[in-house]
């Protein structure tokens, strides 16, 4: 099923709409789960989070793309539920990791995460990955947004792991030096 006939779905309040959506990104969905939480237990309640809140956002909201709309809600929840998992937990986890990778180039202390969904961080965020080449952004956004490990990321691109290290060290730095052009103090 395509699409629009599921929001359609969602649109008539037809609870068709969770099983479409779970057949079309209930993978898509678990996949991205999985990669924050490494757990498929929290991972598959996550999903279920995901479904329940696109039930209650949709309508009024209309995603222009179902799958990435999802995969939003998903990653956010997740996200969320690593935290309270690991709220005790200091050090060596893999989110707190990639943010303190990611502090170097991100303005924001101890919570990137709320600077980056800043509205005009995010618009300078966008342009820069535009500009990148497109092996850089798909490691870049394998690496930050997908969660997945470098050695993941060599061996998914056949590349090696000083290549891939590499490749986000000049990520992160052109990111940085974009940012810093349009105004955003780092």
């Amino acid at each position: 099923m395509d699409d629009e006939k599921i929001l359609e779905l969602y649109f008539a309040r037809d609870e068709a709409a969770i099983d479409a959506t779970a057949r079309k990104y209930g993978a898509y969905c678990h996949a991205v789960a999985v990669g924050i939480l490494h757990d498929r237990e929290d991972a598959g309640e996550c999903v279920n989070d995901t479904y329940l809140r696109a039930w209650e956002a949709i309508p009024p909201k209309r995603p222009g793309m179902l799958r990435v709309y999802l995969g939003k809600i998903t990653r956010n929840l997740s996200l969320d539920k690593y935290r309270r998992r690991n709220a005790l937990k200091r050090g060596g986890d893999t989110v707190t990791t990639l943010y303190g990778e990611l502090s170097e180039c991100i303005p924001g202390g101890n919570n990137i995460e709320e600077t980056v969904q800043a509205g005009y961080i995010t618009t300078a965020i966008d342009a820069s990955l535009r500009r990148m080449s497109q092996e850089m952004r798909l490691v870049f956004m394998r690496r930050y947004w997908h969660t997945d490990s470098i050695e993941k990321i060599a061996d998914r691109y056949q590349m090696s792991v000083g290549k891939v290290k590499s490749m986000l060290f000049r990520a992160r730095k052109k990111l940085r030096a974009d940012l810093e052009g349009e105004g955003v103090h780092v």
